[in-house]
């Protein structure tokens, strides 16, 4: 069984952002929240899927899409989230982003 597409936005907000999730005929929102953390770091630090939303792949989507970004912008990723941290476990191809702090 394929692995579904979501549409991941991405919210900017300077020194913070968010990527975000939403799914027609659910309610709520799935959010990995980031901030600043130094030159060339951003700091993953909250991952949160509704009931609803939990065991679709939408956190899971928004990881990777985290990682793709990072690896566009030439960025690291301290992973302060638990689910973030077990996403980079299971990834060893993206230790080259993960920065721990």
């Amino acid at each position: 069984m394929a692995q579904p597409t979501f549409h991941v936005a991405h919210e900017d907000y300077g020194s913070s952002g968010r990527y975000v999730v939403t799914l027609p005929g659910i309610q709520g929102e799935a959010e990995l929240t980031w901030r600043n953390g130094g030159p060339g770091i951003i700091v993953a630090d909250h991952t949160y899927a509704p009931d609803s939303m939990r065991g679709t792949g939408v956190a899971a989507a928004m990881v990777q899409r985290l990682v793709a970004d990072a690896r566009a912008r030439g960025l690291v990723i301290v992973p302060a989230c638990s689910y973030v941290r077990a996403q980079f476990e299971r990834h060893p191809e993206w230790a080259d982003l993960c920065a721990d702090g």
